[in-house]
């Protein structure tokens, strides 16, 4: 049997730093979008990590996080029954995806260096399902990152949206439609060029998740964007990362090595340091359903239960409230109205762009 016929995902890194401007003011930089819940009593990194064990991994979860919500992350893993699978690293500084990954795919090659290290890299708020589907697509996922190759997951549009990057497919990898070679990335495009993609029925949404072997992912760094690569050159001969424990759950201590990989490490997004330059990348179309929940527009859609204290409306309709404390409505239609932490926004449904730029404003 070959590597790849007997591949599965070994360890999971989930992406946790983020700083809630788009679901402000339910989500804030304290309390970012992963802390908050959808529907039921899980958060959305709860849900993540749920999803994580789902997979039987055989290594640990990584939990990248900023320092200031460490102990927050910690908290909400303090449930799981496995949680001394979990270990949470905070990063000296937020210096974008690149560096939150190189930071998970060197903690598991100097805490168990002995070990092939088969990676997927998950977002912490977003909504997939079901759970059996999502694993399968892994475990095909897995397959291809044994192969060598840099995953994605393509997840297929449900409507021109402008919001998501698109991947192009190319040609079959297996001859069985379970993934394909990518021929290029596309930025998220203007309405029309969307329309394009959706009537072309050869363009994906890119979901931002990822697989792949470590040593090939540290291969390729090498290879695509030197400059992040070169500022970890002092992780592979330094220290070993020492941990503490919060709520029952392992965090990072002290990392020296870390800390003085991000005093030069750029901040690039892995998409533009590997993903659109490496000729080792493939995708996975998503059997699964996903959505980022990247706007109140969609939180809107997606969410059934506000649990809010309680709505009254005269007159009015097409309206979604996320208060917790009673709100009456009078008159108006098609309106978003949020009432979190001491803050209130009113938005008409369909314009979720104009939030991130109010709460830069509010919070100035």
């Amino acid at each position: 049997m070959s590597r790849a016929e007997k591949a599965v995902i070994t360890d999971v890194i989930i992406m946790a730093g983020g700083f809630g401007e788009r679901l402000w003011p339910a989500s804030s930089q304290e309390h970012p979008k992963q802390f908050m819940t959808l529907n039921g009593d899980r958060s959305f990194l709860q849900e993540s990590i749920r999803r994580a064990f789902a997979l039987g991994i055989s290594g640990r979860i990584v939990i990248v996080t900023r320092k200031d919500i460490e102990v927050k992350c910690a908290r909400q893993c303090a449930p799981f029954a496995d949680k001394e699978r979990i270990v949470v690293v905070a990063e000296p500084y937020a210096r974008h995806t690149s560096a939150a990954i190189m930071t998970g795919v060197w903690f598991l090659k100097k805490t168990e260096p002995e070990k092939a290290h088969t990676v997927l890299v998950l977002t912490s708020d977003h909504v997939i399902g079901p759970t059996d589907v999502f694993c399968r697509d892994c475990a095909t996922a897995a397959k291809a990152a044994a192969d060598g190759q840099f995953v994605c997951f393509a997840v297929p549009p449900a409507e021109p949206a402008t919001g998501y990057g698109y991947i192009k497919a190319g040609r079959d990898c297996y001859g069985d439609q379970t993934v394909f070679a990518i021929d290029h990335f596309e930025e998220k495009p203007e309405r029309r060029t969307a329309e394009a993609y959706l009537a072309d029925g050869h363009y994906w949404w890119n979901s931002g998740m990822f697989a792949f072997d470590a040593d090939m992912f540290l291969d390729e760094m090498c290879r695509c964007t030197l400059s992040v690569a070169q500022a970890f050159d002092g992780v592979r001969d330094g220290d070993v990362p020492v941990l503490a424990e919060r709520h029952g759950v392992a965090v990072l201590d002290s990392w020296r090595a870390l800390d003085a990989a991000y005093e030069t490490v750029p901040a690039v997004a892995v998409d533009k340091a590997i993903a659109e330059k490496t000729k080792k990348a493939a995708a996975v179309k998503a059997h699964f359903s996903w959505t980022d929940v990247g706007s109140w527009d969609a939180f809107s859609e997606c969410c059934t239960d506000p649990a809010n204290k309680k709505v009254v409306e005269a007159e009015s309709g097409n309206n979604f409230v996320y208060a917790d404390i009673p709100v009456a409505l009078c008159g108006v239609h098609d309106l978003v109205v949020v009432v979190k932490n001491g803050q209130l926004l009113i938005m008409k449904k369909g314009e979720s762009a104009l939030v991130r730029d109010a709460a830069r404003q509010m919070t100035e």
